[in-house]
């Protein structure tokens, strides 16, 4: 354990400021002791409260919108919610590519979240503007043609909105730490825990507070308080940029992937050098880019790139880098190809999430919901469990687990990041089996009695699918973030936390796509799985089905897991480059 604590003593002059290459506000090398860490990080995690309250408070309440006012059948409600979804949740690869590439973090968050804004005032106008409300007098059986243009509009535009805010701002929150400084590392292995803690809170206020007073008081009462909100974290996150530590953009983090790829295809039939340190590196003194990697074995025909033609004395540093790149630059390309893998077996649970905001907030609107004869539980409230979840997860996690993991294990983050992933998962499967199991017995009960069947059951009976689910996203939502972050290059941060939410959108995606072969299916077979509501349809069936392909999913995860390699990082201290987990040794080329 005395390991893990052992780190190479700094200098007076490292210890005052931070050489991790970011700036400050003035474009200037940072203070430790005035920038960074939680200091900066409660501004950014303050914004983050702001847009979950908005996006929960929209996201679990919209698929009641759809079939209440918008009078859409089930079917193509929860097809329009994951639509929604997926595209929402997609977009951070946009953003995340346009932080990383040309605006910046900090700049990227910024206009993102005034664009956010914007849709937040758009989708309040169409629900308070009486011209653009659904209808002119109470209920209706069809709703205004431009209320529905300008509502699908607005949330579209909100899903732009989060498409810069989301890979950005998360990135950007842990960029306030320092890899290379101990104390600064071990905060940053919690940041992820407690950036979850503030998104949770945000949800369980959307789903309590918002939505009792979208059914209770209006939509555009809700709508105002939304706007409000974020509108003021907006300038809450610009007060912190004194504080904070900036990264400045490289251009495209795609280019030197291509770089290596062509490189290596143009060398594809020379031989690899009988030892790593004949490949080409730049000395760590000349690279003013970020860190160096160590050499790798695995991917050995990128290694190709790095061959230096003629022999190490006619690498000079100007060559031209579609011929020949460092092996930075191809354990970077490795790293990216090394998620492919997880990313598509990640994918399952992600579908399994889609149906925690479409189906089980459209059976809890069937159920009994009264807590007392004159206060009744809003459908879209029992989300709140599966934070509440989250938060008891992530507090047991990085408070109890961690520490007694790195006792036990010697490892500083207790278990690898896809060992946490992996137990989620398992957390996963647990709950379609719990969702399967109550769906029965609600079905049962509305056919002994059309009337009042599950309107005889309690609401919390939904309970325990939705704190196990949540429980399990302490585990894999979290790790996927951490994942995502720290194991891909530190110039496309952005685009790694894009990757980690493009795992949920793609899954909202899959999610509609099975939902309809499987409804082609079942009716051809009879009688489809999904009819008009949930009280004719057989989503205890369905979630039999998912269960399924969690598990036969899980096996491929673990196979996956157990051949990965992680990022293996050089640390500071000359020019040499050491500490390589395969023991490998290589020797930068001047």
């Amino acid at each position: 354990m005395e390991d893990l604590n052992k780190e190479e003593s700094l200098n007076p002059n490292e210890e005052k400021f931070v050489h991790d290459y970011s700036v400050d506000h003035k474009g200037k090398v940072p203070l430790r002791a005035a920038t960074g860490v939680w200091k900066a990080s409660l501004f950014i995690i303050t914004i983050e409260f702001s847009e979950r309250l908005s996006y929960y408070g929209i996201a679990t309440s919209l698929i009641i919108y759809l079939t209440k006012v918008i009078h859409q059948d089930l079917k193509t409600a929860a097809k329009s919610v994951n639509y929604w979804s997926g595209v929402t949740t997609v977009m951070p690869l946009v953003g995340g590519f346009v932080a990383d590439a040309y605006l910046g973090r900090f700049s990227t968050v910024l206009v993102s979240s005034i664009v956010y804004l914007l849709g937040l005032l758009l989708l309040t106008m169409s629900r308070v503007i009486p011209s653009w409300k659904p209808c002119a007098f109470g209920l209706c059986h069809k709703p205004r043609k431009v209320h529905e243009v300008v509502f699908f509009l607005a949330i579209y535009l909100i899903s732009i909105g989060t498409g810069g805010h989301k890979p950005a701002l998360e990135s950007f929150g842990a960029d306030q730490f320092d890899d290379d400084h101990p104390e600064e590392r071990f905060k940053k292995m919690s940041f992820f825990n407690w950036w979850s803690c503030g998104l949770c809170s945000g949800l369980l206020t959307a789903v309590t507070l918002i939505v009792y007073i979208q059914d209770h008081v209006g939509w555009g009462t809700a709508d105002i308080i939304l706007t409000c909100v974020m509108a003021s974290t907006i300038l809450i996150f610009c007060m912190g940029r004194p504080f904070y530590r900036f990264r400045i953009p490289l251009g495209s983090p795609l280019t030197p992937m291509l770089q290596v790829f062509v490189a290596a295809i143009t060398k594809r039939k020379l031989p690899l050098p009988s030892s790593p340190d004949q490949l080409y590196e730049v000395p760590k003194s000349a690279n003013n880019q970020g860190r160096l990697l160590c050499h790798t074995k695995g991917l050995r025909f990128l290694d190709k790139a790095a061959i230096i033609e003629g022999g190490p004395s006619l690498a000079d540093g100007k060559n031209n880098p579609w011929k020949l790149t460092t092996v930075t630059k191809v354990e970077e390309t490795k790293l990216i190809l090394k998620t492919i893998p997880i990313w598509l077996t990640s994918l399952t649970f992600g579908i399994c999430q889609a149906q925690v905001s479409t189906f089980f907030i459209k059976q809890s609107a069937t159920m009994n919901r009264n807590i007392t004869h004159s206060f009744v539980i809003p459908p879209a409230s029992v989300y709140g469990l599966n934070a509440i979840g989250v938060i008891i997860s992530v507090i047991i996690y990085d408070k109890v687990l961690v520490p007694l993991l790195r006792r036990a294990t010697g490892n500083e983050r207790g278990i690898n990041i896809l060992e946490r992933i992996g137990i989620g998962m398992t957390f996963t499967f647990a709950t379609m089996v719990v969702a399967a199991l109550v769906e029965r017995k609600r079905l049962n009960l509305h056919h002994e009695d059309p009337i009042k069947g599950s309107q005889s059951m309690s609401v919390f009976w939904l309970a325990p699918q939705f704190v196990v689910i949540g429980l399990g996203d302490g585990f894999t939502l979290v790790g996927l973030q951490e994942y995502f972050y720290d194991q891909v290059p530190d110039s496309m941060r952005s685009l790694g936390i894009g990757l980690y939410l493009s795992v949920l959108g793609v899954s909202n995606f899959l999610s509609s796509f099975l939902i309809t072969i499987v409804d082609h299916v079942t009716e051809k077979r009879g009688k489809s799985w999904f009819g008009k509501d949930v009280n004719s349809s057989r989503l205890d069936y369905f979630y039999w089905l998912l269960a399924v392909i969690t598990v036969l999913n899980f096996f491929a995860y673990v196979v996956v897991a157990q051949r990965y390699s992680y990022k293996n990082v050089q640390k500071r201290g000359g020019i040499a480059i050491v500490d390589c987990n395969e023991g490998e040794s290589m020797q930068a080329i001047p």
